[in-house]
């Protein structure tokens, strides 16, 4: 366990009280981004959400009745709020950029307790995570090294917490919300395993000779073959092409965010070369040397360009914001506007208004 202290306005403004209210009561929120627990419990979801609801037709499953929700709430429910990285902006532009630091997957839940409850029952999470205060106070016993330790989160006071580490908490005399910030870890196990397995997806992937049960022997000499084979694979293996790929994968696969897209889809084409553009937030734009030319890691995809484009794209990443003529010492005119335009297009910039 680590705690760290902090101005609590830092903190507050990425998920506040209001914030929570509104998106539990005027959002059509749906199961599973809520779920509620009590008391170590958790609740069906029938308990909080609508039968009979439709659009367009079609059925909505899961819709959250927040009349109900409500009433289980005031009745010592806590209410968890799942996968907030996906769909509230300042929790997913500090995950996105938590990604690039850690080199992990992350995630984001919100938990918001009643008065004097608790929602879970001591336990542990299979991942890292960090927890911060948003609203009110929390109580938290944790378990470390045979001892309990007794924890008050407030505003401004943020936790670390260890894989497997036991914990439960419990609300204070005012409401609590905070938030958990899940470290997915990616462990050296899994890198092997996705090495291996992509050594052995290339063996052939013939049948087992039929009469080997009563052969067995036929089976041992097929499968020392194979093995041997693998195994010479796996010595030809070069680690650093293995760790570019698994770099590539995970910069090129991060969730799509596009804050603004439509605003600069409608402005791209009146793009000219005193248009002022800005890097959004949490989006990586690594440069990867290829034959044919360069690659350019964006996040969740791949550009390819020609390989004459480096200086240009350097400038780019250099930059938290520039205009297209800022790209003059290596790109003419036209050039210059075509790049800028695709990276708009693309999600690596954004054109600043007003």
């Amino acid at each position: 366990m680590h705690l760290h202290q902090t101005e609590p306005s830092r903190l507050t403004g990425l998920l506040s009280l209001d914030d929570v209210d509104h998106l539990l009561t005027e959002t059509a929120i749906r199961t599973p981004s809520v779920r509620l627990a009590r008391d170590g419990s958790v609740l069906p979801e029938s308990r909080y959400t609508r039968r009979g609801a439709s659009l367009a037709g079609a059925p909505l499953t899961g819709l959250v009745d927040a009349r109900r929700l409500l009433a289980e709430v005031d009745d010592g429910a806590t209410a968890v709020l799942q996968g907030l990285h996906r769909s509230w902006p300042p929790l997913r532009d500090l995950v996105a950029q938590l990604e690039l630091d850690l080199g992990h997957p992350c995630q984001a839940n919100a938990y918001l307790t009643p008065p004097g409850s608790q929602g879970f029952a001591v336990h542990s999470d299979t991942h890292d995570v960090f927890v911060f205060q948003t609203h009110g106070q929390k109580r938290w016993e944790i378990h470390t090294e045979g001892r309990v330790d007794d924890v008050l989160l407030e505003p401004g006071l943020s936790m670390y917490l260890p894989t497997g580490t036991p914990h439960a908490a419990r609300a204070e005399e005012s409401a609590s919300l905070h938030v958990t910030i899940g470290i997915n870890q990616v462990t050296w196990r899994r890198v092997l395993e996705r090495t291996l397995l992509d050594v052995v997806a290339a063996v052939p992937d013939d049948h087992l000779p039929a009469g080997y049960l009563d052969h067995p022997e036929r089976l041992v000499a097929g499968l020392r073959e194979r093995l041997d084979e693998v195994a010479e694979a796996v010595r030809r293996l070069d680690a650093a092409e293995v760790v570019d790929q698994r770099v590539e994968r995970f910069l090129s696969s991060r969730g799509t965010r596009l804050p603004g897209g439509l605003r600069d889809l409608l402005a791209v084409s009146d793009l000219d070369d005193d248009t002022v553009l800005r890097r959004r937030a949490g989006h990586p734009c690594v440069l990867v040397d290829t034959d044919s030319g360069l690659r350019v890691l964006l996040g969740d995809r791949t550009l390819d360009v020609p390989a004459r484009l480096r200086p240009a794209l350097e400038l780019v990443r250099e930059r938290e914001t520039l205009a297209p003529a800022d790209l003059a010492d290596h790109l003419d005119p036209e050039s210059r506007l075509v790049l800028c335009r695709r990276l708009v297009r693309e999600g690596l910039l954004t054109v600043v208004t007003g």
